[in-house]
């Protein structure tokens, strides 16, 4: 039997669906960055309480070996059924956590009127916010469409594949994969349902390291502060993101365009750190950016008589050229984009999901839409029927 287009056309489970995803936006599941890159993890508490909802939810629709790992990962499987019970079995992967550039603490979900910059059909259901905080769509919309689709599989018995599940904390921070339970995983492909408009397939991705540049000063009574040669570590500080290339800001930087992003400044006069995002397809461009910001840095510290240290730490790689390696997957996903009426839209993240580093690690996982969009900010908003198209390509690569 062929099941086309199957949660996109039917009420029943549009409705489930939606009613899913407003479930999971008003659950606070915020992450930290800075408790994440000092080595907390999970870096919040209340990812913990998504991750119990989730826990049960799967336990309920009759998934097997579903557990909460000790470091808050969900997992779940499932065995393949009829003519697909050996079939290979795949993971789809989504992160639990919100990220903590605005807050996604007491969201309330509204039902609102079509964005003027979406052109998708008019009756269509837009879910946003009140304007007080992001959504989380980014990525309730594809921890949603994935156990809704598992979900359509399960109760109208439809053959398919074995699969495996994980929902996975942190991935906001960049640590998402950092203690992912690879002893509980038999799939030797994936996919992260983590992406925004209709019909994107995310084949490639950043290459991503932070960086972060400590200047050390000479602290002193400010009265006395020419006399005693006061070093100003917070004004090398400023100085330094001041002299960062203009054209190498993400505000003015789009497609294969690489950035440098300074995200946090905090300190005192002895002592203040700058910590940046360094993006680039090309891991060339990636390192002239890391001479870019060691020259600049130290530049500015001799300037004023102080010192610098400048540090980087590599969080994913561009997964563009394993996936090359492993074309089957991709195809695979092409056929059920095909299947579900969706016109591919190829186009690069400027950004990663937890996909990037587990390519890396040896998975091969594109991307897949989930019908989110202005990811990360008060703006955010998601498309129903296009949340509902995700889940039926899941659907399909299930059933395949």
């Amino acid at each position: 039997m062929l099941f086309m287009n199957c949660i996109s056309e039917s009420k029943e489970y549009k409705n489930a669906l939606k009613e899913r995803f407003i479930k999971y936006v008003k659950i606070w599941s915020e992450s930290n960055s800075e408790l994440a890159d000092k080595g907390v993890f999970p870096s919040t508490k209340q990812q913990w309480d998504f991750a119990k909802v989730l826990l049960k939810e799967l336990k309920k629709l009759g998934l097997k070996n579903v557990q909460l790992t000790k470091k808050c990962y969900v997992y779940a499987n499932l065995p393949g059924t009829g003519s697909l019970s050996n079939a290979p079995s795949v993971l789809f992967l989504a992160h639990m956590d919100t990220v903590d550039e605005v807050t996604g603490k007491n969201v309330n979900p509204k039902i609102a009127k079509k964005p003027e910059e979406y052109s998708g059909d008019e009756k269509d259901t837009i879910i946003t916010t009140d304007g007080t905080t992001l959504l989380g769509a980014d990525d309730k919309a594809g921890v949603a469409a994935i156990i809704t689709a598992v979900e359509y599989i399960i109760k109208n018995k439809i053959d398919h594949c074995p699969f495996e599940l994980i929902f996975s904390p942190d991935e906001e921070t960049g640590h998402g994969m950092d203690y992912v339970p690879f002893e509980l995983i038999k799939s030797k492909f994936a996919y992260t349902v983590d992406g925004g408009d209709l019909g994107e397939m995310e084949t490639e991705c950043f290459n991503a390291f932070s960086a972060l540049v400590t200047f050390t000063g000479n602290a002193c009574h400010t009265g006395d502060a020419k006399k005693l040669k006061m070093v100003n570590a917070t004004l090398m500080a400023s100085n330094f993101i001041s002299s960062l290339p203009q054209d190498k800001r993400p505000e003015t930087t789009e497609k294969y365009q690489g950035f440098i992003a300074p995200m946090n400044v905090n300190g005192t006069i002895e002592k203040s750190t700058v910590s940046l995002l360094l993006r680039s397809f090309d891991m060339k461009e990636m390192e002239e950016e890391k001479k870019t910001v060691k020259k600049l840095a130290e530049q500015c510290a001799k300037k004023s008589g102080g010192t610098v240290t400048v540090s980087y730490r590599q969080q994913y790689l561009n997964m563009k050229n394993e996936l090359d390696k492993n074309p089957f997957v991709v195809e695979k996903l092409i056929a059920a984009y095909k299947k579900a009426g969706v016109k591919i839209v190829n186009k690069p993240i400027r950004g990663g999901t937890d996909g990037s580093r587990l390519t890396e690690l040896g998975i091969p996982t594109p991307n897949i839409f989930t019908g989110a969009h202005n990811f990360h900010s008060r703006n955010e908003w998601c498309s129903l029927n296009q949340m509902s198209k995700s889940a039926d390509i899941i659907v399909n690569l299930l059933t395949e």
